[in-house]
């Protein structure tokens, strides 16, 4: 009789685990619904668009300063006849103008 008790026990305990689980996994999953203000998206995305005028600024004046300082490089190396530092200040020409240019690149892309 104890032994029948016990297995009954445990049984149930293994249902009471599983619908446990069951229930805690139907809350997880459940979809929930997010109510904004009625401002529209714009009040949401506003400090994102800051921050990625921002970036996009700091890249674009980085940009002018390499720029500047491969076009000096470059002038150098010109008057020095020096292929190597030229080669090397002409990638870094194309890096800077491709930098201060993002925002028109970005632009050009939707974004």
């Amino acid at each position: 009789m104890r032994r029948n008790v016990k297995e009954a026990v445990k049984k149930g305990w293994q249902k009471v685990k599983s619908v446990a689980v069951a229930i805690a996994m139907a809350v997880v999953l459940a979809p929930t619904t997010c109510f904004a203000a009625g401002t529209g998206t714009a009040g949401i995305t506003q400090p994102l668009e800051n921050l990625k005028t921002l970036i996009i600024a700091v890249i674009a004046a980085v940009g002018v300063i390499i720029l500047a300082k491969n076009v000096m490089e470059f002038a150098q190396a010109y008057q020095q006849q020096d292929s190597a530092t030229m080669n090397s200040a002409l990638k870094g020409i194309v890096a800077g103008v491709m930098m201060a240019g993002i925002s028109a690149v970005l632009a050009f892309l939707g974004f």
